[in-house]
């Protein structure tokens, strides 16, 4: 049983990498979105930056389907933004069958990439504020970190022969 959590700011391809990565492991995968209350919707699409005290109940509601499935034995990947390192603790806990992996690319990248998307809650406005929100995973939260300058096919391909060295590695030992 394994859960990966795919990390990182609006725009850089969670639900696209998330998507990916369950299909090619036969896993059901998780849109972090889809937990968050209405009024964390409204004010995301309103061009309103979220606080901490909207995030922590969406976070907990991620923690606890996500604890649900490792009791259940179940695998998957959830797509969540997990920005701070205090996101990131409630949804990993101490738990050792929970990957983060994070998708890091600059800012124009990103910038770029939320500009042709459409139909998304998202404002591109509000890429600002997730950089500032975000603070990389350091080397004790064991990421795994893709660079997501490629194409979404090349960036699925080397998050999942990553997750697979890591979780070779987890059953070696």
């Amino acid at each position: 049983m394994t859960v990966i959590i795919v990390m990182g700011v609006s725009g850089s391809g969670k639900t696209t990498v998330a998507n990916g990565l369950a299909q090619r492991l036969g896993w059901q995968c998780l849109e972090g979105d889809a937990f968050h209350p209405s009024a964390n919707v409204a004010k995301m699409s309103a061009g309103i930056p979220l606080t901490d005290d909207d995030r922590w109940p969406w976070l907990h509601a991620i923690a606890a389907r996500i604890d649900a499935l490792r009791q259940q034995g179940q695998s998957a990947v959830v797509a969540c933004s997990a920005l701070k390192r205090a996101y990131r603790a409630i949804l990993l806990g101490d738990h050792t069958d929970v990957v983060l992996l994070y998708l890091r690319g600059s800012k124009a990248l990103i910038a770029e990439r939320m500009m042709e998307r459409h139909n998304h809650f998202m404002p591109p406005a509000l890429l600002d504020s997730q950089f500032a929100t975000l603070e990389e995973p350091g080397a004790d939260e064991h990421p795994i970190v893709v660079d997501i300058g490629g194409d979404a096919y090349s960036v699925i391909e080397t998050s999942l022969r990553l997750v697979q060295e890591r979780l070779s590695r987890r059953e070696r030992t």
